[in-house]
């Protein structure tokens, strides 16, 4: 059993709900000419896959969940991915007609009815249905529970936010898109007078970081907090839409989380994680936003064309833009 979180107290939700940090519910989300912003990252069976599901025939999501087996952080994204296919609700209740108790069947129909919820496509009592259907037939899978925490990070009290996460940490202590979730609410709390890096979000990705294994890809979530917070800042005007321009990345606090998290990635760097470029991405970022154009650079070389919409859509800016910006202001400034 993993050690809990400590006491998370407050309230208060920020106007702008972009901080899920899986891309999949931004309109900004869909693949470029280049492949960039495509929310399979660089998972080339799961693009296979899914182009077969787009094409009404599920033998390879089938095979592909089959052989993903207990990789619980590459279950949850793919079965997050395969579920934003516009007919996923329709295939996966025809797979559990030939399969009735596929547990692959129920999550694809319970991510991809909790995709259509945040869309207000779908009733979210339906969909928190169908994660309960899912998660009894798989209880040691942290799968539907992420679709749980999807729902409630975006529609739910904070308690229930809390409450499935730590069911999710149950499963599965390590989870990296739940712990971005989590923190993605999190920073929605108002400051209750602290100092600008003295906000909770902080303590709680710091104290996740610590706890997990010295090679887990949580040792970046402080970053992340760093992004969300300033998500969160921007939106109600407390920070410049320019976060280049916002000082966020100033502090010791902040100027230590980098220094460490970079670090980490020179030392711990993993290939093979299914989300490792939503890490990249959010390195570069604050790097690029800290003025350390050299660091960026070699992390936006390891990016290549997986970028992704979070966090270069924050404050509302467009994240092609952004990211290319930011991008050419390293490259240009390591060759000098």
């Amino acid at each position: 059993m993993p050690p809990p979180l400590p006491p998370l107290l407050g309230a208060g939700r920020a106007p702008d709900q972009s901080g899920d940090t899986a891309p999949a519910d931004s309109a900004d989300s869909a693949p470029d000419e280049s492949g960039a912003y495509d929310v399979a990252l660089d998972d080339a069976e799961l693009r296979t896959a899914r182009t077969a599901l787009a094409q009404g025939r599920r033998q390879a999501a089938r095979s592909l969940l089959l052989h993903t087996g207990d990789d619980w952080d590459r279950r949850g994204h793919r079965l997050t991915v395969l579920a934003q296919e516009p007919y996923a609700v329709a295939w996966a209740r025809d797979w559990l007609l030939a399969e009735p108790g596929s547990a692959d069947a129920a999550a694809l129909s319970a991510l991809a009815r909790v995709h259509r919820a945040l869309r207000g496509k779908e009733d979210p009592d339906r969909a928190r249905e169908a994660c309960a259907t899912a998660a009894a037939l798989a209880p040691a899978d942290p799968t539907p529970w992420l679709g749980l925490l999807r729902l409630a990070r975006t529609l739910g009290p904070e308690r229930e936010v809390l409450g499935v996460f730590a069911e999710l940490r149950r499963r599965h202590p390590e989870h990296h898109h739940a712990h971005h979730l989590l923190l993605a609410r999190l920073a929605e709390r108002p400051a209750g007078g602290r100092g600008a890096e003295a906000h909770e979000v902080y303590d709680v990705a710091e104290l996740a970081a610590a706890e997990a294994p010295a090679d887990s890809p949580l040792a970046v979530l402080p970053v992340v907090a760093y992004a969300e917070r300033y998500r969160v800042l921007a939106a109600t005007g407390l920070a410049p839409a320019d976060p280049a321009a916002s000082g966020h990345w100033s502090g010791p606090r902040a100027r230590r989380i980098l220094r460490a998290c970079f670090d980490w990635w020179l030392e711990w760097e993993h290939d093979e994680h299914p989300r490792r470029h939503i890490d990249l991405n959010h390195l570069a970022f604050a790097l690029s936003c800290a003025g350390r154009p050299a660091e960026a650079a070699a992390l936006f070389q390891r990016i290549g064309r997986h970028a992704t919409p979070a966090p270069w859509s924050y404050a509302h800016r467009d994240p092609r833009a952004s990211f290319h910006e930011a991008r050419a202001r390293a490259l240009n400034g390591m060759v000098r």
